[in-house]
């Protein structure tokens, strides 16, 4: 099998079609596409979703903590706990668990987000760090957005810039490398990514604003995120390649390893279904959080990217694209 999330029609098969058994205060169940689930305590829900840390070799901490907590942002939800499994390699130092827990504490804090538990491990069956978060929220039952609510006549937005989780990766573990084609500066900028990621700022204020749905993009890529949100609402797309934004250090890096930024991971992106968009864009902007519609949600199920020279179908994902550089 290929390095990454398994193709969707494998974790359907293989996964998701084993659940069987259901209970009725589950509100959102495993699905493709779907960040969350959701269980009913009566006028609130208890939102949770859990994220593993496995292709990156720095800040991983800090990724962990914004990974698990964006996902309950696309619910629209504050995080306000995170449960942390840590699975550490036999030739680990102490000092070395030591940075990895003071990413996850500080990064926590910036978020007001508690640890609340967790599990430590020294185990053989690692060659390094691997991390899993589980992230806990808490909304208003009638405030909870999913990502399948997106319907026909909705915008599609979406904020900050494509490939910038993959970026900020790459340029750390591969900055000896990356210093032989560009320059310093360049690549410390694309370090710097590693700071905008989380999505949670964005999900709050459009989860108080009234949207459709909200996906935030992750293994895949904008392609993959906007292939996984279409699936989970069963609607069609069409998105115009030239409104995504994509940052020059993202484009120098993609360019090297020969890797599409549009399917290249990307926390700190949020893909965001609603009407009124460019009043919502015009929020954000004014809260600091760049965004920019992309494209319209369509009733007649096509899925299509619009480029200046040719119209492509946007395909389920597959491995990410940040794994054919790490692997080389």
């Amino acid at each position: 099998m290929r390095a990454g999330k398994i193709p969707n029609d494998d974790l359907k098969r293989i996964v998701l079609d084993k659940i069987k058994h259901k209970r009725e205060e589950v509100i959102i169940r495993p699905k493709v596409g779907e960040d969350c689930t959701a269980i009913d305590f009566g006028r609130f829900v208890c939102v949770l979703s859990c994220d593993p840390i496995t292709g990156a070799a720095h800040e991983i901490g800090k990724l962990a903590v914004h990974v698990a907590c964006n996902d309950i942002a696309s619910c629209g939800v504050e995080p306000l706990g995170l449960m942390v499994v840590i699975l550490a390699p036999l030739d680990a130092k102490e000092e070395d668990l030591d940075i990895v827990m003071k990413q996850i504490s500080d990064t926590a804090s910036l978020l007001n987000v508690e640890v609340i538990g967790g599990h430590t491990e020294i185990t053989p069956f690692v060659t390094r760090f691997i991390l899993s978060c589980t992230a806990v929220g808490r909304a208003l039952k009638e405030k909870l957005v999913t990502t399948s609510g997106a319907k026909p006549g909705d915008s599609i937005i979406v904020t900050k810039f494509a490939g910038m989780e993959g970026t900020a990766i790459l340029a750390y573990d591969k900055e000896e490398e990356l210093k032989k084609y560009i320059d310093p500066d360049t690549i410390n900028r694309a370090k710097g990514f590693i700071d905008n990621i989380s999505v949670v700022k964005e999900g709050i204020i459009a989860g108080e604003f009234g949207v459709s749905a909200m996906h935030d993009v992750t293994e895949g890529g904008v392609l993959g995120a906007l292939w996984e949100l279409a699936e989970a609402s069963d609607v069609g797309l069409k998105i115009w390649e030239d409104k995504i934004p994509i940052c020059e250090e993202t484009y120098a890096i993609s360019q090297i390893y020969n890797i599409n930024p549009l399917k290249l991971i990307s926390s700190g992106c949020m893909l965001i279904a609603c009407k009124r968009a460019e009043e919502l864009v015009k929020i954000l902007k004014n809260n600091g959080i760049s965004a920019s519609i992309i494209g319209e949600v369509t009733e007649d199920k096509s899925r299509v990217i619009i480029y200046k020279d040719r119209v492509e179908e946007i395909e389920p994902p597959v491995s990410d694209e940040l794994y054919k550089a790490i692997g080389s």
